[in-house]
């Protein structure tokens, strides 16, 4: 059986990660396409929980390497049971954050070491990266401004000089990986999903070539 296709979604708060992976999931749907959706931290019931204590407000300072080792522990557990075994059973994965958050958010946001991440990410999911990766950029002023009104967890919590390291980091990567594709969500909803769109189309005319 042919092996699917991982598709992930980055970007701050605020880009409309959520909504978008909505957009793309119909369109993978409406090209016949099994996908299975999910997200991190998070994708299973341990993943989940450890989610909860990544992104709840608490009164303890959390140190950035704790933080990011929990990252990861999420992560091993969402590969080894849901995104593996659903990639050699034929299914595509689209996946709301992978490890270019950790990228972004734990060394750019944080200072947490690269090359720590690089060697956590090896251990984890050395053999599994994403195909193809949606960023979703916007100023930190626009996309925190969106999310002003609603009730923010721990790192929603986080001041713009954080998010503008943050921000510089995905940016960062993106330059640096063929497979991250940017797209402005700097303006309105339907202009960002024509870009966004087109973009999965150009995805998926390559990956039918390549099959």
């Amino acid at each position: 059986m042919t092996r699917g296709r991982f598709i992930t979604v980055e970007g701050m708060e605020g880009v409309g990660k959520t909504t978008h992976v909505q957009t793309i999931r119909r369109c993978l749907e409406d090209a016949g396409i099994d996908v299975v959706v999910t997200r991190e931290p998070g994708g299973t019931p341990l993943a989940e929980q450890i989610r909860g204590l990544l992104v709840s407000p608490r009164e303890e300072a959390v140190d950035a390497l704790a933080e990011t080792l929990l990252v990861f522990a999420a992560r091993a557990q969402h590969v080894a049971m849901v995104i593996e075994p659903a990639l050699h059973a034929g299914q595509w994965v689209l996946c709301d954050r992978f490890t270019d958050s950790t990228f972004a958010y734990q060394c750019g946001g944080r200072g947490v070491s690269e090359a720590l991440v690089e060697t956590l990410a090896d251990a984890v999911h050395g053999h599994c990266w994403p195909d193809v990766t949606f960023h979703l950029d916007a100023p930190v002023d626009v996309a925190l401004g969106r999310i002003a009104e609603r009730s923010r967890d721990r790192f929603e919590r986080e001041d713009a000089a954080f998010f503008e390291r943050v921000r510089g980091a995905f940016r960062q990567r993106a330059r640096q990986q063929p497979r991250i594709v940017q797209i402005d969500a700097s303006g309105a909803l339907e202009g960002v999903d024509r870009a966004l769109t087109d973009a999965l189309r150009g995805f998926l005319d390559t990956a039918a070539e390549g099959a």
